[in-house]
């Protein structure tokens, strides 16, 4: 963001369980970042949960029952982030109403941040910013009709020149990127 000066990052997630991706490491680089995140006093994290439910879901591609003209159904596990996008949402605003910033940025694809970042704005009085995940993904209609007075992309250049150093301390001990990291992939 040239020309702002970064105050306060606020990161909403989830934590992941055992279990819930194929990849069972997974989970265990996510706490590995989380931590990095915990040892810079300029971040703070803030949890929602995953939900796991197992549903009766419209087979894809469609496929209709002959019998009773309905979809065929199947039972599938749907695996979805709870709370984090509210949370966003409430922390932008109480920031707003202690006036802790000159311009409120989300860094989100999510058009359900529309409402909040058009309160921000139209009710508020206050700027706002949208930051787009990767530039391969479409960027959100819905949120740029917010007009932020602010908009930027991640691009791979600027992941790659933003990382944590491969080593960091905090008040554990010392411990390091995980190796799938190192100089190839974004943390995930």
């Amino acid at each position: 963001m040239p020309g702002y000066r970064v105050v306060h990052v606020h990161y909403f997630t989830a934590r992941l369980r055992l279990g819930l991706t194929q990849d069972p490491r997974t989970a265990v680089r996510q706490q590995i970042y989380l931590r990095a995140l915990a040892a810079d006093p300029m971040v703070t994290v803030n949890f929602g949960k995953f939900r796991n439910d197992r549903r009766a879901m419209p087979a894809h591609p469609l496929e209709i029952d002959p019998s009773t003209g309905k979809p065929r159904m199947v039972l599938v596990r749907k695996l979805e982030e709870k709370g984090s996008d509210v949370n966003l949402a409430v922390r932008m605003l109480a920031d707003a109403f202690r006036d802790r910033a000159d311009i409120y940025v989300a860094l989100t694809n999510d058009s359900d941040q529309v409402g909040p970042l058009l309160t921000l704005k139209e009710e508020l009085g206050r700027q706002t910013g949208i930051i787009f995940p990767m530039p391969s993904h479409r960027s959100s209609k819905e949120l740029l009709q917010t007009a932020p007075d602010f908009v930027g992309h991640i691009t791979r250049e600027s992941l790659e020149t933003s990382q944590y150093p491969d080593r960091l301390r905090d008040e554990i001990g010392v411990f390091h990127r995980p190796e799938k990291w190192r100089k190839s992939e974004s943390p995930g």
